[in-house]
C-alpha cells in the first residue's frame, strides 16, 4: 500500500497541462470519485490496524498535495488569459458582424463633399413644416396642386400645419434669418401623398443648394452642375438643361445627364435617347428673395434640387425604390466596401 501511495505521489508531481481541458482530465484522473487516490481510499479499509495511522497519514497527504498542484496549474492558466488585455470577457460567444453605411447615405454624403469643396455649408430644418415656409414664401399659388391633400400629408386635417413636401423649405428659413451672400445645401427626407412602387414612394430623400449674392448668373448655375456631374459621375459626363417651370425659380430648367450606362450612345435604361434626367434648377424668382426680406434689386441666386434616391439609382444601378427602406441585409451588404 506504502508503495503504491508513493508511486502515485512521484506521478503527481511531474504532472503538466498545456490547456484547461487537459488539467480537467487531469483531475478526473486523480481527484474524482472514481479517481486513483479515491481507489487507494477505499482500499485503505484493507491496511493492517498496526499500519492505519501511518497509513493514513501519507494518503491524506497525497490528496491535499494533488489537490494543491491541480489549483496552481488552475490558477497559472487563469492568470494567464486575464493578462491579455485584449480579451472582453463580456463579449458574445458568436461572430458579430459588422454594418455597413446605408447607400443613400453613402451617396448623400459624396453629394454634400462635393458642394462643400465649392464653399457650401449645411442646413437643416424641421420635417414638420408650415404652409408658409414651404408653400407661400416659396411663390406657389394658392390653387396649386401640389397643396391638395392628394399631394401632401397634413398634420390632423390642419392646413396650416404638414410635412415637408421638399427642402426648399429650409432655404426660406435660412433667407429669413440671414442677408446674402448665402451660400448652403439642405439634405433631408420629404414627403409626398403618393402610390408606393418600384418607381415611388410616399417619403424619400432630397438635397438642395441655394447661392444668393450679388451679380449671379446662370452661367453660374451652368458651372456648378457641371462640376457636380462630373464630379459624381466621372469626368466624361455632359450635361444638357431643357427649360421647365417651378413656381420658385425663373427661368427654370431640368438637368440631363450623357447616360453613364451606354456612354450616352442610346439604351434601354435612358429609353433610347442618351440622356438621364437628374434635378430641377433655375435662377431664385425675385418674389421669393422678397418675401424671405431680400432685396432682389440688388442680390439675385440660383437654386437646385436632386432626389438622393434617383441619384443613387443612377450611380449603382438600383432598380427598386422599396429596396431602399425595407432594411434588407442582403441588398445592404452590397454596399460594405462602396465608401
Amino acid at each position: 500500500m506504502l508503495d503504491k501511495i508513493k508511486s502515485l505521489r512521484r506521478e503527481v508531481e511531474n504532472i503538466k497541462a498545456a490547456n484547461a481541458d487537459e488539467l480537467e482530465a487531469l483531475r478526473i484522473k486523480y481527484l474524482s470519485k472514481k479517481g486513483e487516490i479515491s481507489t487507494l481510499m477505499n482500499d485503505f479499509r484493507n491496511v493492517a490496524a498496526e499500519q492505519k495511522r501511518e497509513v493514513g497519514k501519507i494518503l491524506n497527504e497525497l490528496k491535499e498535495y494533488a489537490q494543491n498542484k491541480i489549483n496552481e496549474l488552475k490558477e497559472g492558466f487563469e492568470n494567464t488569459q486575464t493578462a491579455d488585455d485584449n480579451i472582453d470577457l463580456t463579449r458574445t460567444a458568436y461572430p458579430v458582424d459588422l454594418g455597413s453605411r446605408h447607400p443613400l447615405s453613402i451617396v448623400k454624403k459624396e453629394i454634400c463633399d462635393i458642394f462643400a469643396s465649392l464653399g457650401f455649408t449645411i442646413a437643416e430644418g424641421p420635417e414638420i413644416e408650415d404652409d408658409w415656409h414651404v408653400f407661400t414664401s416659396l411663390n406657389f399659388a394658392e390653387d396649386h396642386p401640389a397643396r391638395d391633400m392628394q399631394d401632401t400629408f397634413f398634420i390632423r386635417h390642419n392646413p396650416e400645419v404638414l410635412l415637408r413636401t421638399h427642402t426648399s423649405s429650409v432655404q426660406t428659413r435660412v433667407m429669413e434669418k440671414q442677408q446674402p451672400p448665402i451660400r448652403i445645401i439642405c439634405p433631408g427626407r420629404v414627403y409626398r401623398n403618393e402610390a408606393i412602387y418600384y418607381r415611388a414612394h410616399c417619403f424619400f430623400h432630397q438635397v438642395e443648394a441655394l447661392y444668393i449674392n450679388k451679380e449671379v448668373s446662370f452661367v453660374d448655375l451652368k458651372q456648378a452642375l457641371l462640376y457636380f456631374a462630373k464630379e459624381m459621375f466621372g469626368q466624361d459626363t455632359k450635361i444638357r438643361l431643357r427649360p421647365s417651370y417651378f413656381p420658385f425659380t425663373e427661368p427654370s430648367a431640368e438637368m440631363d445627364i450623357s447616360c453613364n450606362l451606354c456612354g450616352g450612345k442610346g439604351c434601354p435604361f435612358c429609353k433610347h435617347t442618351g440622356w438621364v434626367e437628374i434635378l430641377g434648377c433655375g435662377m431664385v424668382d425675385p418674389n421669393v428673395l422678397e418675401n424671405c426680406g431680400i432685396d432682389s434689386k440688388v442680390y439675385s441666386g440660383y437654386a437646385l434640387g436632386m432626389g438622393i434616391e434617383r441619384i443613387t439609382n443612377l450611380k449603382y444601378q438600383v432598380k427598386d425604390l422599396r429596396m431602399f427602406s425595407e432594411n434588407d441585409i442582403r441588398f445592404l451588404k452590397q454596399f460594405e466596401s462602396a465608401y
